[in-house]
């Protein structure tokens, strides 16, 4: 599929999405009946999600960087088992502890991790984990990340539907005075023991659903950072040390991987970045473009930043399209607290 006709099929889906539509899918409906039998067989090779055990990595970040009667940054993590951290062993290997010590040394202030993210979590669990994120509203995060759409396929939910619940995530997040950056759904046309057709299938419904959540969510005035091709040509390649022992989630390295993509993304949203980064660079072939266009060109790399930038124009909104500079990670262990107001 083409990015102007991935462009097309997102807008259609956001709009969908935002009007109470619910018929379009990810993919031909026949066709996914025709290939039901080899996504049961997949399924059983690459487990269902719920059979590893997640590290509580949940903490304080950066504790050296504590300067008395200056609060900790509140960073939550929302989602699947990606967001979780399913496939890692430590607390410190799991993408919530990497952005949490990554923020903590940018921002030089210590940082509190929460994370409620659900392995095997679909984007209609949002509106539950959205709840627990604001039923205490005097500790509203500053900055939430959220990684949700592999289930979504998966389970063959409708492509609407899906970017409803995340727009709607979003919004209430950002209502509440929260900062958004989601990592959107990953290319599940990598999963080594999926074979083709299926595959093929599985990497257009993925790269669908990811292009139309970057709308919704840039719409409610969130950022995404494609994840599609960091479980693309760089898993693919190495799918060994990239992939964890189940050969479905990331393994450390590919936590770590995905971090450094969405790190300065979490920065960038909280005014930690450097104002010159902020403006497009020609020579990395970033700058202004319709929203849908932007969303679809996202969908097609990895770690490629997608942000509002013009409310409206001829075709609509239009948003920046950003390609940052990936930084290393520290990784870190949690040290547990109570959170304080």
């Amino acid at each position: 599929m083409t990015s102007m006709s991935r462009a097309r099929v997102a807008r259609r889906i956001a709009a969908g999405a935002a009007y109470g539509g619910g018929g379009i899918g990810l993919a031909g409906a026949a066709a996914m009946g025709l290939l039901l039998a080899e996504v049961r067989l997949a399924r059983r090779q690459v487990g269902n999600g719920t059979a590893s055990h997640v590290p509580h990595a949940e903490g304080r970040y950066g504790r050296a960087y504590a300067v008395p009667g200056e609060p900790a940054l509140r960073l939550v993590m929302l989602g699947d088992s990606t967001a979780a951290g399913q496939g890692v062993h430590r607390a410190a290997q799991t993408p919530g502890a990497l952005l949490a010590s990554g923020l903590a040394a940018v921002a030089e202030r210590p940082v509190e991790l929460r994370n409620v993210a659900r392995p095997g979590a679909a984007s209609d669990d949002l509106d539950r984990q959205v709840a627990l994120i604001l039923a205490e509203p005097s500790l509203v995060p500053d900055i939430c990340v959220i990684m949700i759409g592999a289930n979504d396929v998966t389970h063959r939910m409708p492509a609407t539907r899906s970017v409803r619940h995340l727009s709607t995530a979003v919004r209430r997040l950002r209502t509440a005075g929260a900062e958004v950056v989601v990592g959107t759904c990953p290319d599940l046309g990598t999963i080594e023991p999926v074979q083709q057709p299926l595959r093929w299938l599985a990497r257009r419904a993925s790269r669908q659903l990811a292009a139309a959540q970057t709308i919704g969510v840039v719409e409610q005035g969130g950022r995404t950072v494609s994840l599609g091709d960091l479980l693309g040509p760089e898993f693919e390649a190495n799918p060994r040390e990239l992939f964890g022992p189940d050969n479905y989630h990331p393994s450390a390295e590919g936590y770590v991987t995905a971090a450094m993509a969405v790190l300065p993304t979490v920065c960038a949203a909280l005014g930690l970045w450097p104002a010159e980064e902020d403006r497009p660079d020609a020579s990395r072939r970033e700058g202004f473009l319709p929203v849908a266009r932007a969303a679809a060109e996202a969908a097609s790399e990895a770690g490629t930043e997608v942000a509002a930038a013009v409310p409206t124009g001829p075709k609509g909104p239009w948003a920046l399209l950003k390609r940052r500079r990936r930084r290393r990670v520290p990784v870190t262990e949690p040290a547990p607290v109570t959170p304080s107001p």
